[in-house]
């Protein structure tokens, strides 16, 4: 929930018309860009024709080695949950469950990792 105070500035913004000026480094008012170009709040012109995905974060394609590393991570993880959670197994028991926990979160992830690239993908409009 915005403060007062950016709620009072945000009142002011709508408030007042505004009016672009762009200026150029020596400080002399110059024209609106092109419609090819925009100008960044330091003053610098960028190219417009980068694909713009409204602030979304780009997604990598899925890839094995991603979900191996992920899988390194969750398996100590999911080892002390079985350790914690059944402490009347013995040693082996406890990481053939730990395999059997993995073998179900790994093409999991490979899935969802899948589903969001192919949902950005077609958000973003390149597929």
């Amino acid at each position: 929930m915005p403060s007062r105070k950016q709620r009072r500035r945000r009142a002011k913004d709508r408030r007042h018309e505004w009016e672009y000026v762009y200026v150029d480094d020596e400080g002399q008012e110059v024209e609106a860009p092109d419609e090819d170009e925009t100008i960044t709040r330091n003053g610098r012109r960028t190219p417009q024709d980068k694909k713009q995905t409204s602030g979304m974060r780009a997604v990598q394609p899925p890839s094995l080695k991603r979900v191996g590393k992920r899988g390194l991570i969750f398996a100590p993880l999911m080892f002390l949950t079985v350790t914690f959670l059944s402490g009347d197994l013995t040693l082996g028991q406890q990481i053939v469950n730990t395999v059997f926990l993995l073998a179900f979160f790994l093409p999991f992830s490979y899935a969802m990792d899948a589903l969001m690239y192919r949902l950005y993908r077609k958000r973003a409009g390149t597929g």
